[in-house]
């Protein structure tokens, strides 16, 4: 329930990162709300795809999705989020900020992160 509410929140401001362009560029909420509608669709919709394929082609006995496959998807999605984040992000930080300072606020997150998943299990 706590992961649900999470990503709920989290989709407020994506929603609204996604109307308030198409409000200020053509005056219609109309058309905003139902851009920024079809625009939240697509995880629902992609996930829902998704795990009809992955049920196809993998699924795994009594309903249950092998911890190899769930792995493999999971270590694909982090290193697509840290390409971004290396590839987009990272010149841009540098462009405006100064040294060294997002590379280190980088590799700091990753320690946090990798710390916290070691203190989890």
């Amino acid at each position: 329930m706590v992961i649900a509410i999470a990503i709920a929140l989290h989709n407020i401001p994506e929603g609204v990162s996604v109307a308030v362009p198409i409000y200020y560029a053509t005056g219609e909420r109309r058309r905003a709300f139902i851009y920024s509608f079809l625009s939240g669709l697509a995880e629902p919709v992609g996930a829902l795809i998704a795990y009809v394929a992955l049920r196809l082609l993998v699924g795994g006995p009594g309903d249950v999705m092998p911890p190899q496959v769930m792995g493999s998807l999971f270590a694909g999605i982090a290193g697509i989020m840290v390409y971004i984040s290396i590839d987009e992000l990272l010149p841009t930080s540098r462009a405006y900020g100064k040294g060294h300072d997002s590379i280190l606020g980088m590799v700091g997150g990753m320690a946090v992160m990798a710390i916290s998943l070691l203190l989890m299990q």
